[in-house]
């Protein structure tokens, strides 16, 4: 069985690489965009937009010029990615449609004896066949039901059932508000006659065991965020698979200095792991050792900084993050204000490789002004002037995705953390791309 051996900082820069956190990672527009969530499966969405959407914000830390409207085509008006569940609520690619056949049926099984829902979800199929895409909002039902984490209305609980169990799909939101259509009518038929191509079960958990693994790019059997939302795999399935996907080299065992548990990676990705071992052994004492510097060579790359989403797939085992990068993160947002540490709506710097602050950002839509309201700085970080360029570029990304107009940085922040220099930056008003 093939294994390798890295330390933390290989470990490190290998994770990077596969988040296409690094410069040039991606390439630009649409197709950047699909030829990422191709790559690690899916990225996760949340209804919360306090400065964008999560995938939104997921997208524009990896891609140069950034729009939201670019995830919005892809997702209602050409069809490649789809807005279903695989990580709780995400974004995953059209094509992997059938490979979710189980828990459509499952879905279906959970509501097929309740009346109200199916007398419910008879007149919704009246309503669509008669009025086209509609939300539950467009339904005169009054009548409501116990429904996730509080009583909805019936017509909503329908729609949401019809939706998991497949028959409905979201043919486009305004803000968060769901519009559903028929799915026959948005995907191709070939595609919705496609059975799971996973037939057993333990071939669905290889699948979801590679699929999870290939989301973050290295990740260990321990439970944890990492492997949420595979239903019906606990600890001893997913242990299971995991030996069965080694015994196969689908999977290969990585070793880090420093963590008792082993790592895997799908051998896909070992090509990129391969070649960052190969950079390491070239750049030793030996190969530093020449007599003039080779002005042939190009240049180093720009310093890569970018603020993560709170739901980033490199984010989602937070005890691995936590061990290689010694950055501790928890998403508050759903914490009671007295037992925040940080604030609501925090989120991660990372800068060279590493996590160097975290900050507050509040976009005020009616001014179009995004304000920094606070600022932490990690443990021996401290602005630098090598730093502005990077940090000005993930600053100026954050806020197109907003559409904010302007920057501006809290007074008490910008001199209890020392940030005059970046705030000077963004003084004059920002130009719309």
């Amino acid at each position: 069985m093939v294994s390798y051996n890295l330390s933390k900082r290989q470990a490190r820069s290998f994770l990077l690489r596969h988040q296409r956190l690094v410069p040039g990672g991606l390439s630009e527009g649409k197709n950047g965009i699909y030829e990422f969530v191709r790559h690690v499966g899916c990225i996760q969405y949340d209804p919360l937009n306090i400065t964008g959407h999560n995938h939104e914000l997921v997208l524009q830390a990896r891609l140069p010029g950034f729009l939201p409207e670019m995830a919005a085509e892809l997702l209602y008006k050409d069809r490649l990615l789809f807005d279903g569940w695989d990580k709780n609520m995400s974004i995953y690619c059209t094509e992997d449609w059938p490979y979710f056949q189980r828990r459509r049926e499952a879905a279906a099984l959970r509501y097929q004896n309740n009346e109200a829902m199916s007398a419910m979800a008879a007149h919704v199929r009246e309503e669509l066949m008669s009025r086209g895409p509609l939300s539950s909002l467009d339904l005169e039902s009054k009548e409501k039901i116990d429904w996730a984490w509080a009583p909805a209305r019936l017509s909503r609980a329908a729609m949401e059932s019809m939706y998991f169990w497949g028959e409905l799909s979201i043919h486009h939101r305004v803000h968060t508000r769901r519009y559903y259509d028929f799915t026959a009518n948005l995907l191709p038929e070939e595609l919705l006659r496609t059975s799971d191509p996973n037939v057993t079960e333990e071939q669905h958990h290889d699948w979801y065991v590679l699929r999870r693994i290939g989301s973050i790019g290295l990740q260990w059997n321990k439970s944890g965020d990492g492997w949420l939302g595979i239903s019906g795999m606990k600890s001893k399935e997913r242990t299971a698979a995991v030996q069965r996907l080694l015994q196969r080299d689908l999977l290969r065992e990585v070793q880090v200095e420093g963590l008792k548990l082993p790592l895997y990676v799908r051998t896909a990705d070992t090509p990129v792991l391969e070649a960052l071992l190969q950079e390491d052994a070239g750049s030793g004492d030996e190969a530093k050792l020449v007599s003039s510097p080779d002005y042939n060579s190009p240049p180093e790359p720009p310093a890569f900084a970018a603020v993560l989403a709170p739901l980033d797939n490199l984010l989602w085992d937070r005890e691995l993050i936590r061990q290689l990068f010694g950055f501790h993160y928890r998403w508050e947002v759903y914490k009671p204000v007295q037992e925040r540490e940080y604030g609501y709506y925090v989120l991660p710097l990372l800068y060279d490789g590493r996590f160097i602050a975290r900050l507050e950002p509040v976009m005020n839509r009616k001014s179009g002004v995004l304000t920094i309201v606070r600022w932490w700085w990690e443990p021996e970080a401290s602005l630098t002037a090598a730093m502005l360029s990077a940090l000005t570029r993930a600053l100026t990304s954050l806020a197109r995705t907003t559409g904010a107009a302007s920057i501006r940085f809290d007074a008490g922040t910008v001199t209890s953390c020392g940030l005059q220099e970046l705030e000077a930056v963004f003084l004059p008003d920002l130009q719309q791309p």
